[in-house]
């Protein structure tokens, strides 16, 4: 197994209550929780506690059903300035789409935060493939996949010409098939010259994007040989754009129940999801399956028609990553009922671990130095406690085997992730 010299990166998923769909039925907030200060501010504190690089949320700008699964109310870059005025540590990476946004007032914006945070800013860079949200802009329809990662592969061009400029004289031109942009910007740059770029794309789009541009990718990994190949193979793309080694650090999504036993995480795992409608695990199945899963016999197993049927990634909106690397873990258990399937894909887009704090740092340290992950995007069942559980029993495992680190040692969020110091300014 590789040497490694390098520290896991790690980061935790701020999901509203938590990962798990039924978080708000055991948390002792009230029905406000989620557009109050301290909720946020207190899981922050938990990640900072566990030295965890950074805390991240996604951009959710559309109107949704908050039964069962209440999520972020909060618009990301403004809730990101509220946590790095409230901590000293922690980086926040944000999320915010290149298809619904301008890409001057988005850099300045993001650069605005970032300097305000002292250099621990990221923008996890999303297309947006919810349909839904398009309404809310005057759109009659969203755009297509094609054109979504066209317009972002030049948002992000426009963007880093900002930051650029930002950095000399403030002038700045852009000229594309999507924009046509001259101007000057009177935002400083920040402690670590802009935010940390992230991206969680895993179609041929979304790699060539992140290897062009990602300092950090959110990765969907089920298997170990397919992670270990995917790294592989987004490093290359990223030394073939002329990037540096270290970069893009991938961090795959990994959904934690943790107890002191597996029964006991189990157990936990069980009344979570006793809370959860009948057909919630089964329409998140559905999305994955391009298929209405609530129709299928839980008993059996999923039909081959279902799993084999050709699939057009333009006409359904899952990501293509996700449901590429689904299909290839699903292959090793099509013998299983979709009662028992159910179970092992319950982190509902990330792998799940239902087990002990040993069990998760064995896990952690098998990816990591198998060069299949340079750390893991968490997703922790409930807050605050899973977070602190997580900090107080797996942390210093993982410091043990010499793959977390003891304290802070940047200032920065880049610097603290090992991504270099000026590798913002590369096309």
């Amino acid at each position: 197994m590789p040497d490694r010299s390098d520290k896991l990166t790690l980061n935790v998923n701020l999901q509203g209550f938590g990962q798990r769909p039924a978080a708000w039925q055991f948390s002792a907030g009230s029905p406000a929780t989620l557009i109050e200060p301290e909720h946020w501010i207190s899981a922050a504190r938990a990640a900072e506690r566990g030295l965890l690089d950074a805390v991240f949320f996604a951009d959710q700008p559309a109107l949704h059903n908050p039964n069962p699964r209440p999520g972020n109310p909060l618009e990301p870059i403004s809730l990101a300035s509220l946590i790095t005025s409230a901590t000293e540590h922690v980086g926040v990476i944000a999320s915010a789409s290149t298809t619904y946004n301008d890409p001057v007032e988005l850099a300045e914006r993001l650069l605005s935060a970032d300097a305000i945070s002292g250099g621990r800013l990221g923008w996890n860079v999303v297309t947006t493939y919810n349909k839904a949200v398009s309404a809310n802009f005057g759109l009659p329809e969203a755009p297509g996949r094609q054109e979504r990662y066209r317009r972002a592969g030049e948002f992000v061009d426009a963007v880093k010409a900002v930051w650029t400029a930002a950095a000399h004289d403030g002038r700045y031109t852009h000229h594309g098939e999507f924009f046509q942009l001259t101007g000057s910007t009177a935002v400083e740059p920040s402690a670590q010259g802009s935010p940390v770029i992230f991206q969680a794309g895993g179609s041929e789009q979304g790699r060539d994007l992140a290897a062009r541009h990602a300092e950090g990718v959110f990765a969907v990994e089920l298997t170990l040989p397919r992670a270990i190949e995917n790294y592989a193979d987004l490093k290359s793309r990223a030394a073939a754009a002329g990037r540096h080694g270290s970069v893009p650090r991938i961090t795959p999504g990994l959904s934690l129940v943790i107890g002191s036993t597996v029964a006991e995480a189990r157990a936990r795992f069980d009344e979570f999801e006793s809370r959860v409608p009948d057909d919630y695990a089964l329409r998140s199945l559905g999305n994955v399956i391009a298929h209405d899963a609530t129709t299928l016999p839980l008993d059996e197993p999923i039909p081959a028609d279902v799993l084999d049927k050709p699939w057009d990634p333009d006409a359904h909106p899952t990501s293509t990553g996700y449901r590429l690397t689904f299909l290839d873990w699903i292959q090793e258990r099509r013998h299983l009922t979709i009662r028992e399937i159910l179970r092992d894909f319950g982190g509902y887009g990330s792998r799940i671990i239902i087990g002990t704090p040993e069990q998760v740092a064995d896990d952690m340290e098998l990816w990591f130095r198998s060069l299949a992950a340079d750390g893991f995007n968490l997703m922790i069942d409930q807050f605050p406690d899973g977070l602190v559980t997580f900090a107080d029993e797996v942390v210093p495992l993982l410091q043990r085997k010499g793959i977390h680190k003891h304290e802070y040692e940047f200032a920065t969020l880049r610097d603290g992730i090992g991504a270099g110091r000026e590798r913002h300014l590369v096309r």
